[in-house]
């Protein structure tokens, strides 16, 4: 069974495997050029958390990072497209869920995008809202290469 390991930092070998994932799983336009981009976008991050998914040998296959924007505590979560439909992002989830009492989010909500390996990346919002996510269609992130929905997900009071 995968299990979720929390650095305290990130090894310059986790940084590569981590942009690995990010530039085979995330849509082609969001794809970083190297690791010294990745590395400054996970310096501009605010108070990040990372979370490790790794497999029984050892090999990462999944991510997560909590970070902070203004006063919201935000996430993105990655996982191998080999280890969909077997639990582990809604491991990864859950562990987001145990040190956080709300969590916000953006998500592709269409299948118009494509990975770099030309392949369709699937829209991830079915496995929010079945992941008790809230989607706020009203609440959209629309830019030149993104166009995504907010996804909420708050702890039962």
């Amino acid at each position: 069974m995968p299990e979720v390991e929390y650095p305290a930092r990130l090894t310059e070998q986790q940084k590569q495997t981590l942009l690995d994932i990010w530039n085979t799983e995330y849509p082609k336009q969001l794809c970083m050029p190297g690791i010294n981009e990745f590395d400054a976008y996970l310096n501009s991050l605010t108070n990040p958390t990372y979370l490790l998914l790794r497999a029984d040998d050892g090999e990462i296959i999944g991510w997560a990072t909590l970070f902070t924007v203004e006063t919201v505590r935000c996430f993105f979560i990655m996982l191998k497209s080999k280890m969909h439909g077997k639990g582990c992002g809604t491991l990864l989830l859950n562990a987001l869920k145990a040190k956080e009492s709300v969590l916000f989010g953006w998500a592709v909500d269409h299948n118009r995008d494509v990975k770099a390996d030309g392949t369709p990346y699937p829209s991830p919002v079915d496995f929010y809202r079945k992941n008790g996510f809230t989607i706020n269609n009203e609440l959209r992130l629309e830019t030149d290469i993104l166009s995504a929905v907010n996804i909420h997900w708050q702890a039962d009071a």
